[in-house]
């Protein structure tokens, strides 16, 4: 007992292994070195890097190393040649890293090696200046700890832009909305039968959207999420606000442990989110400039500040209730609702200020059968046109000032959709109007028109 106490102090005195026979000491000896040497394996193999993965997005390269457990990490810049280095503590490397598809990324190489018998290092051969930045993710219930190093451009370096439009505004703009994919990258949202993936639902649904707004005349739709990669809520967001977004529509499947759990929903943002967030958004100063419609809150009291921010948010919150209950309308066509009315809570990616933002659940991929549905490329049309219905109907109603539909309207112009064998010589004549009037109003450089597409018709030539 006295030499096992020694032992699990860490002193071994040599007096007391002196006074014992000399096989017992050597068999003391020997036990003590089993234990130090079990000791300096678990250290050595504190975690394994099961894989390595990477992901392009249009800002920035992200690397992924899955561990086994957590692990302390060092990152370097160093220069001639120009190289990211990673040195991760107590770990191997049970991954290959040959295979890690590097075209289109600022990377050329990676490299690895064993660093201090214990610590792997991973070298980033990069041939474009990038802006390194890593972090470490816990374990959770969808994946283990992580490992993250994000490369960003250092042309495309993300910012914090300034919603510009204004009520007087004298052009006619076409109306922005920003169609954001959810998830994405290493968040593959929610999982149904057969690993059907929320993040790939989604984007196809975003995708379509984004393809019928192409068609309309006065619309400009822009893809918050083009490919399969991660943004963060706040980084949707700043996109959002990058784009000058009228609208920005988040689209999701919805989960539930219990698999009877079905219906697509419509979320705005609760009231007290959004008083939570406008104080957050002056606390940290981001996006002052700008931050209500333009007004920049630099030279005002946080006090001030704060009720200007609170009467933006409540004639958003307005605009967004109403919005959403024209998408839900159109939903309710097609899919079973989970709630006949626009619900409300503190979804991050929709506290905006400044911009009208609704949230859709599709439906339940939880659900086998609507999990199914949503798998099939016709039924993600079928959302994506209802959606399309639902967004188009509100702004056709309520045009936000300066926008070409604002003006259509005010003059009492119509909207005509592209028929097969439809020319723009053909549309202007049956029309009484002007090739160059069509092409002004809508935005057209050439002849060239698409069926489906649609057309503002003049009643009297824009003045210019």
């Amino acid at each position: 007992m006295q030499l096992a106490r020694r032992i699990t102090s860490g002193v071994l005195d040599n007096d007391y292994v002196s006074g014992h026979t000399l096989g017992h000491g050597i068999l003391m000896r020997s036990c003590l070195l089993l234990l130090f040497g079990c000791v300096l394996a678990s250290l050595v193999h504190a975690a394994d890097v099961r894989d390595v993965r990477l992901w392009r997005a249009p800002d920035h390269t992200r690397v992924v190393f899955d561990l086994s457990g957590p692990a302390a990490h060092n990152l370097m810049v160093l220069k001639n040649p120009s190289r990211i280095v990673v040195d991760i503590q107590n770990v191997s490397l049970k991954a290959s890293i040959e295979n890690l598809e590097l075209k289109g990324t600022p990377i050329k190489r990676i490299r690895s090696a064993v660093r201090e018998a214990s610590d792997l290092r991973v070298v980033l051969d990069v041939e474009q200046l990038v802006d390194p930045r890593s972090f470490a993710l816990k374990a959770n219930q969808q994946a283990g700890d992580r490992l993250v190093i994000d490369l960003y451009d250092k042309t495309g370096k993300p910012g914090r832009p300034a919603v510009r439009k204004s009520i007087d505004q004298a052009g006619r703009r076409n109306i922005v909305i920003a169609i954001d994919a959810g998830h994405g990258g290493e968040d593959p949202g929610a999982l149904g039968p057969g690993r059907i993936r929320e993040k790939v639902v989604v984007l196809n649904i975003a995708k379509e959207l984004n393809s019928l707004i192409t068609k309309d005349a006065g619309f400009t739709p822009k893809l918050v999420r083009t490919g399969d990669y991660y943004i963060s809520l706040k980084g949707r967001r700043d996109k959002a606000r990058a784009m000058q977004a009228d609208l920005f529509v988040s689209i999701h499947a919805d989960a539930f442990k219990r698999k009877e759990a079905r219906g697509a929903s419509v979320y705005a943002l609760s009231q007290r989110g959004a008083t939570s967030t406008a104080a957050r958004f002056l606390a940290q100063r981001e996006n002052a400039a700008d931050l209500v419609g333009g007004v920049s809150l630099d030279d005002k009291e946080d006090v001030l500040a704060g009720v200007l921010a609170d009467l933006s948010m409540t004639s958003t919150l307005d605009t967004s209730l109403s919005l959403g209950g024209v998408v839900l309308k159109q939903l309710d066509r097609i899919a079973r609702l989970h709630k006949n009315k626009v619900e409300q809570a503190g979804f991050a990616v929709l506290k905006s200020p400044d911009i009208p933002s609704i949230l859709v659940e599709t439906g339940f991929i939880s659900n086998p059968t609507e999990a199914r549905l949503l798998n099939t490329r016709s039924y993600q049309k079928k959302i994506a046109k209802v959606l399309h219905r639902g967004v188009r109907q509100w702004f056709l109603e309520h045009p936000p000032s300066g926008t070409m539909v604002a003006w259509q309207k005010q003059e009492g112009g119509r909207q005509y959709t592209i028929s097969r064998g439809d020319t723009l010589s053909g549309i202007a004549q049956r029309f009484n109007t002007t090739v160059s009037d069509l092409q002004a109003l809508n935005s057209i450089s050439g002849s060239k028109i698409r069926v489906g597409q649609t057309l503002i018709i003049p009643t009297s030539t824009p003045s210019t």
